[in-house]
């Protein structure tokens, strides 16, 4: 897997580097060997000659550079013809995903040759492999900035929406990396969220493999740097599967899971939602036994939590956040020292007797 620049969140709409690492890159294509019908394993292929091979002939489309302009079109062309074979659009589809897969000069010609609106018309085809080819597919164009507009003006984002709710398991993860490529673009993520993209990542988040929850978490992340989605997260019920997440450190998801919380409690809406969902609880034993980057965020969510609300600090002094936090600002970086006895300052406030709203 290529790595594009693990050190940057600027992919996921934030420039905030202490969430480096929490997250990593949505890359192409991560669905392994290609079986059945439109293999390159089994058939023929446009590029490259006869069908043996098969092993060398997939790594020739992946990473090829001097293909024909009128190799692409006739792939192109394949994918619209009406009398194509859903065999043959196959294994179209699969040489133009693979042609974008590696090559960040292949994918500008490959959409500059047009494939970007018939790729986004098989996003919602309902033949399930060829819905995952054009998911795919459309995640490898949009790897590219230049090409994100272009998908978005072919209509991408509403057919990749319900990808994640009907397509194949590789399908629904592609879809949330693809979606998340596109909310790179701040014009764009806001017009995810309206799409109806947020339930469904919610649902990969709360019910989707290993793989699958990750990239949910990593595109609700980057959904969330927009408020209209974060409220909307809220009225989905993002909290209560984020919190779960957190509690188990088994899941392998709970520093991503605490930076998505973090991202909702900016708001008043996700505050309010995560201490009715028992957050407090969760955040005071993640700064006492955590490790240091979620001790970091979850004083950062408290500190958001507890600030305006004298209700808030004494829930969370009364779960006794006062001890780890005096701990921390012992032993911690100077950052997360200075989150921490900011904290200890507020939790010591006496409670507000006027003015707050939450007392």
């Amino acid at each position: 897997m290529e790595k594009e620049n693990p050190s940057s969140n600027r992919y996921m709409g934030r420039n905030d580097s202490d969430t480096s690492g929490a997250f990593s890159d949505c890359n192409s294509d991560r669905s392994g060997e290609f079986t059945s019908s439109g293999s390159p394993t089994t058939s023929s292929s446009s590029i490259g000659g006869g069908g043996g091979g098969g092993g060398l002939h997939r790594l020739l489309v992946s990473y090829a550079v001097d293909y024909s302009h009128e190799v692409v079109r006739r792939l192109i062309s394949d994918l619209e013809s009406p009398s194509a074979t859903v065999e043959s659009q196959r294994r179209a589809a699969m040489e133009l995903r693979l042609l974008a897969k590696h090559n960040p000069e292949n994918r500008l010609r490959v959409a500059a040759a047009g494939a970007v609106g018939p790729l986004v018309a098989l996003v919602s085809h309902p033949d399930p492999q060829l819905q995952e080819h054009g998911v795919t597919a459309v995640l490898n164009l949009s790897l590219c900035d230049e090409n994100k507009t272009l998908i978005a003006a072919a209509g991408a984002i509403r057919p990749l929406v319900r990808a994640l709710s009907t397509g194949t398991p590789v399908a629904r993860e592609n879809a949330a990396c693809a979606l998340l490529r596109l909310a790179q673009l701040d014009d764009l993520r806001t017009a995810i969220g309206r799409s109806g993209a947020i339930p469904p990542l919610v649902a990969l988040l709360e019910s989707g493999g290993p793989r699958a929850k990750k990239d949910a978490a990593t595109a609700l992340f980057a959904l969330l740097a927009s408020r209209e989605n974060k409220a909307r997260a809220v009225e989905t019920g993002i909290v209560r599967s984020l919190l779960d997440l957190m509690a188990d450190p088994d899941s392998g998801m709970v520093d991503k899971a605490a930076y998505v919380l973090n991202a909702v409690v900016e708001v008043a809406e996700g505050r309010a939602a995560a201490v009715e969902e028992d957050g407090i609880p969760v955040l005071v034993e993640m700064v006492e036994t955590g490790t240091s980057r979620q001790k970091d965020i979850a004083v950062r969510s408290l500190l958001q939590i507890c600030k305006e609300s004298a209700i808030y600090r004494k829930m969370a002094a009364h779960e006794g956040a006062i001890p780890p936090l005096v701990a921390l600002s012992q032993s911690a970086t100077k950052k997360s020292k200075e989150k921490a006895e900011a904290l200890i300052e507020l939790l010591r406030q006496p409670r507000r007797t006027a003015g707050d709203s939450r007392r």
